[in-house]
């Protein structure tokens, strides 16, 4: 079967980078991304753009326009967000063309043009380090809590959750043998996870970044700024915080007293969510799993995920969730 992305040639890439008024050099690089398809392109006489095209029917245009009207809210705000162009009476290049605004359209693609920036992935290593990140991510909650999104998620131990759990009981992706083990680990696992969120309380829910890992920060000498706002949505403040976290208990515990530190400055954060991490981590455990059955028709998964496709996966991904389970119970 074609999957859409089949359609996105060099020469379609070209052509839409052009359809706001640049003039490519023809040089084209893919970058690292598989839910999109994201493409660095030379420019004649000017700096390399990169083109992100939106995987076709993943949003509606809507949560794009919010993905990117809270990028440029932020970066107005002076925080190191990459935030896409803004074209304002570019000419189209064709019909099926669209060169006006910060979400565009070429040959049934949508897409964003954003600025070239270099840096590295940080290690957060020092204290300091983990303070700077902590008032970066303060000042970002601290806007994203002025108003709320309404055509992107909410974080929710259903939909990231029972509904995961239910997509890949009726995917076929799990052999038969593993299946009722499954259904009946995860079912407990998110059993202790709703129970968590009940007792934690109503968390304040903000714009957060979603997906806020290590690798979708860029870390130069003037610091940390992130590169993708793809994943935004309503959440909880911790749900940015846990996954920049690694190492041993007492290690962890001392990265995120460091990250609080500097939030603080910027943001009030409530303790009680930090009840939350384990619950979240559950959470996106199953929601990966799910992500990679739900885009196995890509042919850049399997090419990407190979062992995605043998049973000892499950096996593993399983007894995962087991571990997780106990590791709720010992909360």
């Amino acid at each position: 079967m074609e999957h859409p992305f089949d359609r996105l040639t060099p020469e379609v890439i070209l052509d839409a980078v052009e359809s706001v008024g640049l003039l490519s050099d023809g040089r084209i690089l893919a970058l690292g991304s598989y839910e999109n398809r994201v493409y660095q392109v030379g420019i004649e006489d000017g700096e390399p753009v990169v083109a992100k095209f939106y995987r076709p029917g993943r949003w509606s245009d809507e949560a794009i326009q919010e993905e990117h009207d809270f990028a440029l809210e932020l970066a107005a705000a002076e925080i190191p967000v990459i935030a896409p162009i803004v074209f304002r009476d570019a000419p189209a290049n064709g019909p099926g063309s669209d060169a006006t605004g910060s979400m565009l359209r070429h040959a049934g693609f949508r897409f964003a043009l954003y600025p070239r920036r270099g840096g590295q992935w940080p290690e957060l290593g020092t204290q300091e380090d983990r303070e700077w990140m902590g008032r970066f991510l303060g000042r970002i909650h601290l806007i994203g809590g002025r108003q709320r999104f309404e055509h992107r998620p909410s974080l929710s131990p259903q939909a990231m959750g029972r509904d995961s759990v239910d997509y890949l009981l009726d995917s076929g992706r799990i052999p038969d043998y593993i299946g009722h083990r499954y259904e009946r680990i995860a079912g407990e696992l998110l059993d202790r996870v709703e129970a968590t969120f009940d007792a934690v309380g109503t968390p304040r829910y903000l714009r957060i970044h979603g997906d806020c890992h290590r690798n979708n920060v860029l870390w130069t000498g003037a610091g940390p700024h992130f590169v993708d706002l793809d994943d935004c949505m309503m959440g909880p403040a911790i749900q940015d915080l846990w996954m920049l976290l690694a190492g041993s208990t007492e290690e962890l515990r001392s990265q995120l007293d460091d990250f609080l530190e500097g939030y603080q400055q910027f943001a009030d954060f409530d303790y009680r969510e930090i009840r939350l991490i384990e619950p979240l981590r559950a959470l996106r455990m199953i929601h990966y799993a799910a992500w990679l059955a739900r885009r196995w028709d890509d042919p850049a998964f399997p090419r990407a995920f190979p062992w995605f496709a043998d049973a000892t996966y499950w096996e593993r991904h399983t007894a995962e969730l087991e571990e997780q389970y106990w590791a709720l119970e010992r909360e």
